[in-house]
């Protein structure tokens, strides 16, 4: 199963380890998506972020 995950906010003023996540997770800037394996630890970081992005299944893959 796959999970799209799109930042919906800066990271303009938030903690550092926060910022790195958002880059791990491939986003960088608020409207851009990337779509990942829905694996614990991408949720681990979905989770850490969750104020930032918003998650949502793809279908048909």
């Amino acid at each position: 199963m796959k999970i799209k995950v799109t930042q919906i906010r800066s990271t303009i003023n938030r903690k550092e380890n926060h910022k790195r996540v958002i880059k791990s997770l491939g986003l960088g800037h608020p409207g851009k998506s990337r779509v990942h394996e829905d694996t614990p630890s991408i949720r681990g970081m979905i989770k850490k972020v969750s104020y930032m992005v918003h998650v949502e299944d793809v279908q048909g893959e």
